[in-house]
């Protein structure tokens, strides 16, 4: 992915990864750094007990993205014939959370 996304991707200066997948490790940062020359760190994080409710750093900006997303009715399901125009849904979906803010 990170390959396959690389000129969209030359702003990035670190790359959050789940600790349940195969991205740890330093062979997965060394690549990532390799493809993206701006990334300058790769963070790995880790889940110490599974069972508990513990707030993980970093892990919070993605879940409120998402749970903010949730509340568009057309987004729930994808019914979109085109992928591109999913994608411009989400992307006023956001515009509209950036207003309502401000």
């Amino acid at each position: 992915m990170l390959e396959h996304h690389k000129a969209s991707l030359s702003g990035v200066q670190k790359v959050l990864v789940d600790a349940g997948s195969g991205y740890q490790g330093a062979p997965f940062a060394q690549s990532a750094m390799t493809l993206l020359h701006s990334c300058s760190e790769v963070e790995v994080v880790r889940r110490d007990q599974m069972h508990t409710f513990a707030i993980l750093p970093k892990r919070w900006i993605v879940e409120r993205s998402f749970a903010w997303l949730e509340k568009n009715r057309r987004l729930w399901k994808n019914c979109e014939r085109w992928f591109n125009t999913s994608l411009q849904f989400v992307n006023l979906a956001f515009i509209a959370i950036l207003l309502r803010r401000s």
